[in-house]
């Protein structure tokens, strides 16, 4: 899954072109890597996104294509 649509799907960002945004900006890394939106994500991936002065690592556990609200939080695991 691309890593703009996981990061929708899951909730850390809430609107894909938002994610983009910050993709774009370098403010996502995935596994320590400056990401592209189109980084493909997998399991065990871990993704580093800064929003401002505040970090946030997560590790992916699942990745769907839709969930609910309530069950985005089992798709990641903060670390």
């Amino acid at each position: 899954m691309r890593l703009d649509k996981y990061l929708k799907v899951s909730r850390l960002i809430k609107r894909r072109p938002v994610a983009n945004e910050a993709c774009d900006a370098g403010r996502i890394m995935l596994n320590g890597k400056v990401a592209k939106a189109s980084s493909q994500v997998k399991i065990g991936d871990c993704i580093e996104i800064s929003f401002g002065d505040k970090q946030v690592q997560v590790e992916v556990l699942n990745i769907e294509e839709t969930c609910k609200k309530d069950e985005a939080k089992e798709m990641y695991k903060m670390l």
